[in-house]
């Protein structure tokens, strides 16, 4: 069921980022006069889902949900119709426009792309408003959730003081920093330390065993389940809040690790917090050093209600949420570009974490929630928006390269150049 639910999410999100991208190029061709043969959803190869021509355009929808096109008459496109090429110019055609009017036309998808992702966010900040967890707000430190972190030398309770010489406000962004390498600047034990962060860590954090943040805020040891196979079964309870394991006070959940290895295979005293009452149990730890339940792990809506970590929460009206929102798209297209430039550098690894659908569509939770559903979508807007202005040929950013080139000498590149080029920039693509 939690697969289905990513999927609807996928396709949904997917469905809408096309369909607008596929009209950015659909109106202004329509405005310069430009014939509009076929307007699809997904692609149609062999066969499609539904179709249906009205006046001279083929609307449908595919079968193959990997993104949408639109087919202009008389443009060099993936279709590679050549036939049509040969024919002379007709004045409805995309080549009979002046190039200003293609380069119009060859922008409107990334265009619509990126007011797409400024609207979401514009929308999200005046409906939701921003809720930031500052970093120095975690006194205890912080829980290290990633064994890539651990590896790098991040212990539970480390206090991140800086990165790189800056101090990161958000603490939701402190992965996303560390992803570039350099320093960290922590403190342990009351003492200041130095970590260095190799610059092989895109790569190690996009494969997909290390895939996640580094770090979660400290929780408290809440019990969800106990297994029904487990010894323990009928002596701990759902809502038990550990406070002692072996005598050890338990504040946060990370602590118990250690303390139940050093018991494994044994029996022990666990203390816990049931409905108000204390309560000491004597429990038994398997070999492996576990006791047989599975923890609650708190939301940061449940850690901000409990009191446990101080939000800061700032609320926008309309007027207020429309440059804030625009910063924000700013900001995370600053910030894909910059990711984006660790794939083309080998050193860092960072291009073996590529991927295609599949990991797209894993970004969406198992369960539908529509501030999740919208934050992701406007990012995927973004990130199409830029992907498709790189200079690569059957991108829209390859044939505006053509166009510049043609705007500046005045001369339009020859036709059968335009074909190859888009039959390499297929084969690059794929």
């Amino acid at each position: 069921m939690e697969i289905l639910i990513q999927v609807a999410q996928f396709l949904l999100s997917l469905s809408l980022i096309v369909i607008l991208h596929e009209f950015g190029h659909y109106i202004p061709a329509k405005l310069f006069g430009t014939r509009v043969e076929t307007f699809y959803l997904f692609f149609d190869y062999k066969w499609s889902l539904i179709k249906k021509k009205i006046g001279e355009t083929e609307w449908g929808v595919g079968w193959i949900p990997l993104g949408g096109y639109v087919k202009i008459a008389g443009m060099v496109d993936e279709s590679m119709d050549l036939e049509q090429l040969d024919q002379p110019v007709q004045p409805w055609e995309f080549r009979a426009k002046p190039a200003w009017q293609r380069l119009i036309i060859m922008v409107g998808g990334v265009t619509v792309n990126l007011i797409l992702g400024f609207f979401i966010y514009a929308m999200m900040l005046w409906a939701y408003g921003d809720r930031i967890l500052p970093t120095d707000s975690l006194e205890n430190g912080v829980w290290v959730v990633s064994p890539l972190a651990e590896q790098i030398g991040f212990e539970n309770g480390d206090i991140i003081q800086s990165v790189r010489g800056e101090e990161v406000y958000n603490f939701s962004s402190l992965t996303e920093e560390m992803v570039y390498g350099g320093m960290v600047q922590i403190e342990r034990n009351g003492r200041t330390m130095d970590i260095v962060i190799p610059d092989t860590v895109a790569g190690a954090l996009s494969s997909s065993k290390n895939r996640g943040a580094f770090f979660y805020p400290r929780i408290p040891f809440i019990i969800s389940k106990v297994a029904k196979g487990s010894e323990n079964h009928g002596i701990l309870e759902k809502r038990d809040r550990v406070q002692s394991i072996a005598g050890v006070d338990i504040i946060f959940y990370d602590q118990a690790k250690a303390i139940l290895k050093e018991h494994a295979g044994e029996q022990t005293m666990v203390v816990v917090d049931r409905d108000g009452r204390r309560e000491e149990l004597k429990v038994s730890v398997n070999e492996e050093g576990l006791l047989g339940i599975s923890a609650h792990i708190m939301t940061m809506d449940e850690l901000e209600k409990a009191g446990h970590y101080s939000f800061d929460t700032k609320s926008y009206s309309f007027l207020e949420s429309i440059p804030a929102g625009w910063n924000k798209t700013m900001d995370r297209l600053s910030g894909y570009v910059r990711q984006f430039s660790l794939i083309l550098n080998p050193d860092t690894g960072a291009y073996k974490g590529l991927g295609g659908f599949v990991s797209i569509g894993g970004l969406f939770p198992p369960e539908w929630d529509w501030q999740s559903f919208w934050n992701i979508t406007a990012l995927l807007s973004i990130i199409l928006a830029f992907m498709n202005l790189l200079p690569i040929p059957v991108l829209d950013g390859g044939h505006v390269v053509f166009l510049l080139y043609e705007m500046v000498t005045g001369r339009q590149p020859n036709q059968r150049i335009l074909e190859y080029a888009q039959m390499i920039g297929f084969f690059l693509l794929i």
